[in-house]
């Protein structure tokens, strides 16, 4: 092994003062880097004896990495389904990781990464922490996410969805149905789909006159357990909601089961919309009105990125696909 071939781009970053994706932007000839740290990076590359596998010829793995947090999840499935399609359709292999919460089931795929080839990362509502980006950077393997967790970092590219203009139709349908009293069951509040979500629902609200109360807002964790319980809160409440507004399917799930317990009926006693439109949507009693977002075309479409070659080294791009309200049988005026 040549002094060259043990090189990473941590050690070239440490060495120039800078973080390994802007080593990377150098390397890639990104044009956002100064001239004055390209100059640093690039006396550290010299320095270091530091030589890039070409590109070009590097034969295609075949394969490209799915990550994600949680697997048996009707969400999950919508995403598999989609990346199984498109890496089908290619004529290429998906291997799917979950990496939960713990950092070691992160380095475990790490660890089986380093040890083959892909063609790509595609990261769904997952992060990884700075170790564990800085070690797939020095891998040299394309990433794209997925529904991303926070704003995505230069270069790297995304597809999530309009969560703004859905929670906006959402709760917009609920004030054009006469609800007042709208709740809104949110996920977690770090996440940037919930704080666009709920932007839209806030909005909605001010549109139609009507000032956001803070005792109708709860915070879950986009679970069935979450939904019911935030539902059981809103329902002890002096003056309940005569519509709930749930920021995933799930919590609204929750929800039912919450009314079911206490002899709330839906829709007559009060109206519920979720955020994803699952299939299991048109089966639950009644059938939930949700937001629909093309959880199969982002998945597949990722695929296509990597697939394509966007992702390495290209233009960043972040795409958001279109949401849309799908009426059903959850909504009615209130009673």
């Amino acid at each position: 092994m040549t002094r060259s071939s043990r090189v990473k781009i941590s050690d070239v970053a440490r060495t120039a003062g800078v973080s390994s994706p802007t080593v990377s932007k150098v390397l890639n000839g990104r044009a956002e880097v100064s001239p004055e740290t390209r100059e640093r990076v690039q006396e550290a590359l010299r320095a270091h004896n530091y030589q890039r596998r070409p590109s070009g010829k590097q034969p295609r793995a075949g394969l490209v990495d799915l990550v994600i947090k949680e697997i048996a999840t009707p969400w999950s499935v919508e995403i598999i389904r989609g990346a199984e399609e498109a890496c089908r359709a290619a004529g290429i292999g998906l291997v799917v990781s979950a990496v939960h919460s713990a950092q070691t089931d992160a380095q475990r795929w790490l660890d089986n990464l380093a040890g083959r080839h892909s063609d790509g990362v595609l990261l769904a509502v997952s992060n990884l922490g700075p170790a564990e980006r800085e070690r797939l950077d020095a891998l040299g393997v394309p990433l794209v996410l997925i529904d991303p967790m926070g704003d995505p970092e230069p270069g790297i590219p995304s597809i999530g969805s309009t969560n703004w203009a859905g929670g906006l139709a959402a709760t917009e349908h609920l004030v054009r149905l006469g609800h007042r009293r709208i709740a809104m069951i949110a996920g977690l509040p770090n996440l940037l789909c919930t704080q666009a979500r709920l932007g839209g629902y806030r909005a909605a609200l001010e549109r139609a006159g009507i000032t956001p109360d803070p005792e109708l807002l709860r915070f879950g964790d986009h679970f069935p357990p979450s939904g019911e319980s935030a539902a059981l809160e809103l329902l002890d409440l002096a003056e309940p909601p005569t519509a709930i507004f749930a920021g995933t399917d799930l919590q609204a799930f929750g929800a039912y089961k919450a009314l079911q317990a206490r002899g709330v009926r839906v829709p007559d006693d009060i109206s519920v919309v979720g955020f994803d439109d699952l299939a299991a949507c048109d089966w639950v009693t009644p059938p939930l009105t949700t937001v629909h977002q093309r959880l199969v075309d982002m998945a597949r479409m990722a695929v296509e990125v990597i697939v394509e070659g966007r992702a390495d080294g290209g233009e960043p791009s972040r795409l958001e696909l279109a949401t849309e309200l799908t009426i059903r049988e959850s909504t009615a005026p209130p009673a």
